[in-house]
């Protein structure tokens, strides 16, 4: 039997096992973004050529095949009913993981991309590709200091980095704070999942906000716990709904997680109601967790206040950085602050030290510019004032949304998201998900629906507002005239 009817007759044979047709095998090369045709997958199954090495790659693992055995190494024709193979699934506690912010719409922007079709991505918050630069300061020190970088720093970050981090924690009045409460990360992402993975037990229970960034979530879950979300209530500026936190609250809540500000809605909570949260906390002995990785993007002169300063008895986390202040999101350096009652947390801060040493330490090259960046001048700060390029663009952003039929918004006070709401009856909407692929097909505008935020009902959706203005005008005309006749079928 020569090679080319061996493939031939081992490709029927594994097609009829997946219960598929040619026509799903192109539906499969077109998802995956690989380039094989009808006429192809014809000559493949009639034995009149076997394909290229990537293609018989694409075919085995949609098959669920092995290469050798399918290019028909081996000689004979195997029966695959009398031969099973192993296959390899994802790990269970993988099941119930959520990161929309690069899931399957992104998938799908990704995979026209590479078809050749240009994408408007306003779906993650990546300063650079819309033009906002390093402070130059910035980028000096790292090059001046990047040949004393090559090696290992302490597990918890440079001496240096974390001094001037103390120094920020005193500013913004966190209490009881020294140099070894500081943990620099790759980002404030891998700092959340390490924080996580030190506390929670299968079965414990966190308080997370919905909507929320879905990462804390995540992470939580694959920790084994449980996130309960609380809702923050879009009728009182997006604040947390006091009611529903201790309606949620039972005896096997350890902590409860703050965004503030707040992705994805771009909320600022002011001291009062920082100051319930407290209480809750207090009143029922839980952890406080707080992402702040926004707090140096806040507009229109209001304060941004830790909570963290309020709550000197309980035992808190801060979360923060400089992916967005400073614009370096690809630097990828981040922290995380423990302060006041320490005592009560002993033995966890022993499972983040832990933790911490095995991953060896963050991205040294990074933390070196954390005093210059902390110390240095705040080129951030002349973004978010009027005439500033996040200034102008959120007020951009908000009035041209609001203009738009059938969409109404809060305007958000901090960070660079927006969180509109959409008339769910006016165009019949009842998947996000759908309406979010059903905008990036017709009108190539990359968006997140709210479900990928742990928002439970079809009405929201995340915009970045980061690129030029000029460039937010042709997308919310482009947004306007989809919804002018969209109906979701």
């Amino acid at each position: 039997m020569n090679q080319t009817f061996t493939f031939a007759d081992r490709l029927k044979s594994a097609m009829e096992q997946k219960h598929m047709k040619q026509v799903d095998l192109i539906h499969a090369a077109e998802t995956a973004g690989v380039k094989v045709g009808k006429s192809h997958i014809s000559q493949y199954v009639s034995g009149k050529t076997v394909p290229r090495a990537e293609i018989l790659h694409f075919l085995s693992e949609t098959l669920d095949v092995d290469a050798d055995w399918l290019s028909g190494n081996g000689g004979n024709a195997v029966n695959l009913e009398t031969s099973p193979r192993r296959t390899f699934s994802k790990s269970t506690k993988l099941d119930n993981v959520l990161y929309d912010v690069r899931g399957p719409v992104v998938d799908e922007a990704n995979r026209m991309e590479r078809n050749g079709t240009h994408i408007l991505k306003l779906n993650i918050g990546n300063p650079a590709p819309f033009g906002f630069r390093t402070p130059d300061e910035v980028i000096y020190d790292m090059r001046h200091q990047l040949a004393d970088c090559q090696g290992y720093s302490a597990s918890q970050g440079l001496f240096a980095a974390r001094k001037a981090i103390m120094q920020y924690a005193q500013l913004k009045k966190i209490p009881n704070v020294d140099i070894d409460d500081i943990y620099t990360g790759n980002g404030v992402s891998e700092l959340i999942n390490l924080s996580m993975s030190a506390l929670l037990d299968d079965g414990d229970e966190i308080l997370i906000p919905s909507p929320d960034y879905p990462l804390w979530t995540a992470c939580a879950t694959l920790a084994g716990g449980k996130a309960v979300h609380y809702i923050c209530d879009e009728q009182s500026e997006w604040y947390p709904d006091m009611e529903d936190i201790k309606r949620k609250v039972n005896s096997r809540t350890k902590a409860i997680v703050l965004i503030n500000p707040n992705n994805p809605t771009g909320a600022l909570y002011p001291r009062e109601v920082l100051q319930q949260i407290v209480d809750i906390a207090r009143e029922h002995q839980l952890m406080i967790f707080s992402d702040e990785i926004y707090d140096r993007l806040v507009m229109d002169g209001e304060e941004h206040v830790s909570i963290a300063s309020l709550a000197p008895d309980l035992f808190c986390v801060t979360f923060s950085g400089l992916s967005k202040s400073h614009m370096i999101a690809g630097f990828r350096i981040g922290w995380m602050i423990l302060s006041g009652n320490k005592a009560i947390a002993r033995d966890y801060i022993e499972g983040l030290n832990m933790l911490s040493n095995m991953r060896l330490c963050s991205n040294v090259p990074a933390q070196a510019v954390v005093q210059t960046a902390l110390g240095g001048h705040q080129s951030v700060n002349d973004y978010i004032i009027p005439g500033g390029r996040i200034y102008e663009q959120r007020e951009f952003i908000y009035n041209a949304l609001c203009d738009i039929p059938g969409i109404s918004a809060v305007k958000p006070k901090a960070a660079f998201y927006i969180f509109p709401k959409i008339d769910t009856k006016k165009f019949n909407i009842t998947n996000d998900e759908q309406f979010a692929l059903d905008l990036l097909r017709e009108k190539k505008i990359l968006i997140i629906h709210g479900g990928g935020f742990n928002w439970d009902k079809p009405d929201h959706f995340r915009v970045v507002y980061l690129p030029r203005t000029e460039i937010l005008k042709d997308a919310t005309g482009k947004l306007a005239d989809f919804l002018s006749s969209y109906k979701q079928k």
